[in-house]
């Protein structure tokens, strides 16, 4: 436990302690058939995350977002969403899985952090559940202030994702890993339908669990989209719907321009 979180040089230890550090592949394109970078860490967790952070977020290419009128230049991924995920990454891994480590993977449009292991809750349910699979570790990485060990970090990546008006990050199990994808700005004319239903999803999930409502309204400002997309937004809601991922709060009203929405574990 020392050694996997402030070594200086895991490899000093064992080779199967150095074989946990987290590996690095910056891509040329949108697939893996053209490496720019890779870079395998040696330094423990807690000795070597915020650098790792920062290393990361500096290898993303530049992106924009508009706020108000004024045009502003930012990294293509936040920092505090990869933050979070790697944290995550690093505190949900099955340790018992060999050959395997936590993989940051970064594409030209979207980027890729990869835990070994199937996690022990539903990918859906990430942003009000949570269940550590290694709470020594866990533990340990709140104290030294790298995780809150509160089941939170998935809500602060969605919320900034939404602030930085960025696609729904996306949330995927294979049969040996879990991942967690961050894309990078796409505009809303561009988003399939996909896109769309999981961004309504996990906007619901989010104003749930900080004790509010998702409306028509709060939907079409997390899109960014002017009042005359209504319809539109309207159509989005129905199709969460129809997925079985969210269902109007009960009411007298039967008004759907007042309607408020909850996620379907709610």
């Amino acid at each position: 436990m020392g050694a996997i979180l402030l070594a200086k040089e895991l490899n000093a230890f064992s080779s199967s302690l150095a074989r946990k550090a987290v590996r690095f592949v910056l891509y040329e394109g949108t697939n893996k058939l053209k490496t720019r970078n890779e870079v395998t860490g040696n330094r423990g967790y807690a000795s070597g995350f915020e650098h790792l952070v920062n290393f990361v977020h500096r290898a993303a290419l530049q992106n924009y977002f508009v706020e108000e009128v004024l045009r502003k230049d930012v990294k293509m991924f936040p920092k505090q969403a990869i933050r979070e995920l790697i944290a995550n990454a690093l505190v949900h891994q099955d340790f018992q899985s060999t050959g395997n480590c936590v993989m940051v993977e970064m594409y030209m449009d979207r980027i890729e952090i990869s835990n070994p292991g199937i996690p022990s809750i539903d990918v859906i349910r990430f942003i009000d559940e949570y269940r550590s699979r290694n709470e020594r570790l866990a533990d340990l990485m709140r104290r030294f202030g790298i995780c809150e060990e509160k089941g939170s970090g998935i809500d602060k990546v969605v919320n900034t994702v939404e602030v930085s008006q960025l696609p729904a990050p996306d949330f995927r199990v294979g049969e040996t890993r879990t991942t967690a994808i961050l894309f990078a700005h796409q505009d809303f004319a561009d988003m399939n339908k996909a896109d769309r239903v999981r961004a309504c999803y996990q906007h619901c999930c989010l104003r749930y669990v900080s004790n509010q409502r998702m409306t028509r309204q709060t939907l079409r400002e997390r899109f960014h989209l002017d009042k005359s997309k209504k319809t539109v937004v309207s159509q989005i809601i129905g199709a969460t719907k129809k997925e079985g991922l969210i269902k109007p709060e009960k009411s007298d009203s039967t008004s759907t321009r007042y309607a408020r929405y909850l996620p379907f574990w709610a």
